[in-house]
């Protein structure tokens, strides 16, 4: 899931990406070039459950850069996230007007994406990715009034994601082609009208 470039023409008076606002047993943080957050990332990275679709295998120093570049531009916000006091994946939370999926479909000015990694194979298909996906979503519209949607953009060969998202409250809004993958595009909207038409 190579990171998407981000796009020069957002308004500027459309905020960076936030961190969610999550409640027990989940809490998040802004994931951090160095130290104990970036020995995570990048090892994670390195797992083939999530090489399989992210394709960021890359060396140490490769993602200092990455992660660098997140926190010092508007576009995407790293975080990790923990569960029962254990860190569980690392999450890209991106503002879709200054992402590549923005020409894809009528994408609001405060729509939010989401990518998701979890990062031990041993914690995937025992619910925890549904449940995530759902406190993220609703942390998310939480912690930005002015979102109506959370959407994602998974591969659509990835069939434990679409099902953890379809799970979550996404619903499927067409598909995506990137130069890199064909995606489905999920959306978790605040209400029903809020859906893309």
């Amino acid at each position: 899931m190579t990171s998407s470039p981000a796009r020069q023409d957002a308004p500027a008076e459309v905020p960076g990406p936030p961190l969610p606002r999550l409640e027990g047993p989940w809490s998040a943080r802004i994931a951090q070039a160095e130290g104990a957050d970036l020995d995570l990332v990048h090892g994670w990275m390195q797992e083939p459950h999530i090489d399989a679709f992210w394709h960021q295998a890359w060396p140490r120093e490769r993602w200092v850069e990455e992660i660098s570049g997140h926190l010092a531009g508007e576009a995407i916000l790293p975080v990790v996230i923990r569960h029962e006091g254990s860190d569980l994946a690392y999450i890209e939370v991106y503002r879709v007007q200054r992402d590549r999926l923005a020409g894809h479909y009528p994408h609001l000015p405060h729509d939010l994406g989401v990518h998701i990694a979890i990062g031990e194979a041993g914690r995937t298909g025992k619910g925890l990715g549904r449940a995530l996906l759902r406190a993220l979503a609703e942390g998310l519209l939480a912690a930005d009034p002015h979102c109506t949607r959370v959407v994602a953009e998974p591969d659509v060969t990835n069939a434990p994601s679409l099902k953890a998202f379809t799970a979550a409250g996404f619903r499927p809004a067409g598909e995506v082609v990137f130069p890199d993958k064909k995606a489905a595009l999920l959306v978790h909207p605040r209400s029903d009208k809020d859906m893309p038409r």
